[in-house]
């Protein structure tokens, strides 16, 4: 008789915990495949260490392989589920289509960024929900301040150092506890011109910060957010967002050029393809996570509608603690689905909850005791420490070194703004030329995203000709597909360079663009083609005018841009909404190691809608 498979699609807190139980459990008996897009688990609770240069981005970083060694890991998304086949459809890393057969079947797919219909957010607004995200906005408040010490103007000056973040809940009130911090310490050893200091503002509709826990943790946030000048405007927020700033929902004009997006979170769209019973977007699961009328198929974490036991007729909220505990009770179910022990119902209490407001603060009531300051800050982090599954010692080597040497405040340039929009179906991986759907996923955009749309690099996919027939051979045929993928990368490179130029004089972005256009017409009349010979997936390296490579995800920017900065990273307004973060974070209780402190993320997508 051969072995059980199990399927388990994505990587996050949930997916992660039921693949290491499972493993643990059957020990060889089954074979556990699991699809993710990366290869490693991310840590989400310290993405705002990241952003603002405490943690080295590996650190967050789990290594799939390394840590599951009798789970067969394949990259890729999911695209479909056949649950009468029984087997998941996924396009890989490089464009090659697979399928997976499977017994049982785990949808751990997760969350994206929900994205609400304000004008010019999706644009000018920049989400966090990824590494991508982390390491982009850290590159950009680093560029932001140091053009603002070499702006020559005041108003240039203070709206470069003006960071507006939407969203008051775990995520965003994290963002900006370290984010204030961080440029701090810039104009500390650089100070800018006429005593000018940066600007953080923390926006919500509702009445205080982080309004989904209790007072304590509530008041100390929003007083030690205060105390070190950041901004903390409740029942306000964005009404639009255009190039120079947003436009509050109580009239005033915030001049800026950084809108950081944590409003909320919504189901992966894979969660909509199964045509399975949705409730509010997530997939109606009985208290086993067992999917009704399907019972080989189990959902968990952001992905599933779980009964509350506890609150008869609601369900448990899209936080990490939940999703952490939701794989440990999949797995056992599906161990019990083969015989081994009796199936379990999802419960859960929990026993407290942490916030790093960054340094040595932090609130946290651990077994629902207050504790603030120094006291706190000690117990966050022991948690963190306690709940992550890897790279603990390196993690506290790095959080040693910040308290005792200065944070590097350099720019990498390695993820763009158009590597990153807002409206992503995959937070967790860059955009990049070539990516295969990335051309159809701009193009099925609405609203005011579809002005972004032609900042996605065509994929081989999108551009594949037709049959070229017998009189054509396989080379020639190869050529031209060639000149015409060279000449999309060529067009989509010269929109991106406009895009970058808006921050400067129109007339210097027009000849910027007029140049380019002039090098490409006397490359045409030489004869050369435009980057014949290279490989499909490569950028053009024969652009016109002799540009950097335009359109690789850590290109140069436009030559005659004094920032470098695309125009979309300037800040657009926020929705009414302010749910902000919405990431899973893991909350270990009792079977789940020492630590006796859930990090819960009130940025849930319950009080969104």
């Amino acid at each position: 008789m051969s072995r059980p498979r199990i399927v388990i699609v994505g990587a996050g807190f949930a997916g992660y915990r039921t693949a290491k139980e499972l493993s643990r459990k059957a020990r060889g008996k089954a074979d556990i495949t699991l699809l993710n897009p990366t290869d490693y688990f991310l840590y989400v609770p310290l993405l705002p260490q990241v952003a603002a240069g405490v943690l080295e981005p590996r650190r967050v970083t789990v290594s799939l392989s390394g840590t599951l060694p009798r789970v067969r890991l394949v990259l890729g998304e999911a695209d479909g589920v056949d649950m009468d086949a029984g087997t998941v459809h996924y396009t890989g890393p490089e464009g090659e289509r697979g399928s997976l057969p499977y017994d049982r079947l785990v949808l751990a797919v997760g969350s994206v960024n929900k994205l609400l219909p304000v004008p010019g957010v999706a644009e000018y607004a920049h989400g966090f929900r990824g590494l991508p995200e982390a390491l982009y906005l850290r590159d950009h408040v680093t560029r932001q301040v140091e053009l603002a010490a070499a702006a020559e103007d005041r108003a240039g000056c203070e709206a470069r150092c003006t960071f507006v973040v939407v969203g008051a809940g775990y995520t965003g009130t994290e963002v900006a506890a370290h984010g204030q911090r961080y440029t701090d310490a810039q104009v500390r050893k650089h100070p800018l011109r006429n005593g000018i200091r940066p600007r953080w503002i923390l926006l919500d509709i509702a009445d205080r910060v982080l309004p989904e826990l209790d007072e304590h943790l509530s008041t100390t946030a929003d007083r030690t957010l205060r105390e070190r000048g950041v901004e903390v405007r409740m029942g306000t927020s964005v009404k639009e967002a255009t190039p120079d700033g947003v436009l509050l929902t109580d009239g005033e004009f915030v001049a800026t050029r950084t809108l950081v997006w944590c409003v909320g979170v919504r189901p992966d769209p894979l969660v909509e393809s199964t045509g399975q019973p949705l409730e509010r977007g997530r997939l109606l699961v009985d208290p086993y996570l067992q999917l009704p009328g399907r019972p080989e198929v189990f959902a968990c974490g952001d992905a599933a509608a779980v009964p509350d036991l506890d609150d008869p007729g609601g369900f448990t909220p899209m936080t990490a603690q939940h999703a952490w505990r939701h794989g440990k009770t999949v797995a056992h179910n599906i161990a019990a689905s083969f015989g081994d022990g009796e199936r379990q119902p999802y419960r859960h209490r929990d026993l407290g909850f942490v916030v790093d407001l960054g340094g040595a603060k932090a609130a946290a009531n651990p077994l629902h005791i207050p504790l603030s300051g120094v006291a706190a800050g000690a117990v966050t982090r022991g948690y963190h420490l306690a709940a992550m599954p890897g790279n603990r010692v390196r993690v506290a080597a790095d959080w040693l070194l910040d308290a005792v040497l200065p944070r590097q405040a350099v720019q990498l340039g390695l993820v763009r703004s158009w590597s990153v929009p807002l409206e992503s179906d995959s937070p967790e991986l860059a955009r990049v030329p070539g990516r295969p759907g990335a051309r159809e996923e701009a193009e099925a955009r609405s609203g005011p995203g579809a002005a972004t749309a032609r900042d996605t690099q065509p994929g081989p996919g999108a551009l594949e000709q037709d049959d070229p027939g017998p009189a054509k051979g396989a080379g020639e045929a190869r050529k031209a597909k060639e000149e015409q993928e060279a000449s999309a990368l060529q067009e989509a490179g010269e929109v991106q360079e406009a895009r970058e130029v808006r921050d400067v004089e129109p007339s210097a972005g027009e000849a910027v663009i007029a140049e380019a256009k002039a090098r490409e017409g006397a490359q045409h009349r030489s004869g050369d083609g435009p980057a014949h010979n290279r490989s499909p997936h490569e950028p053009a390296t024969n652009q016109p005018g002799g540009e950097p490579a335009r359109n690789q995800p850590g290109g140069e920017p436009a030559r005659n841009q004094p920032g470098g900065e695309p125009a979309r990273n300037q800040p657009g307004p926020a929705p009414g909404e302010t749910q902000g973060g919405g990431e899973s974070r893991p909350s270990p209780g009792p079977d789940a190691g020492p630590a006796p402190v859930q990090h819960t993320d009130a940025d849930s997508s319950e009080g969104d809608s």
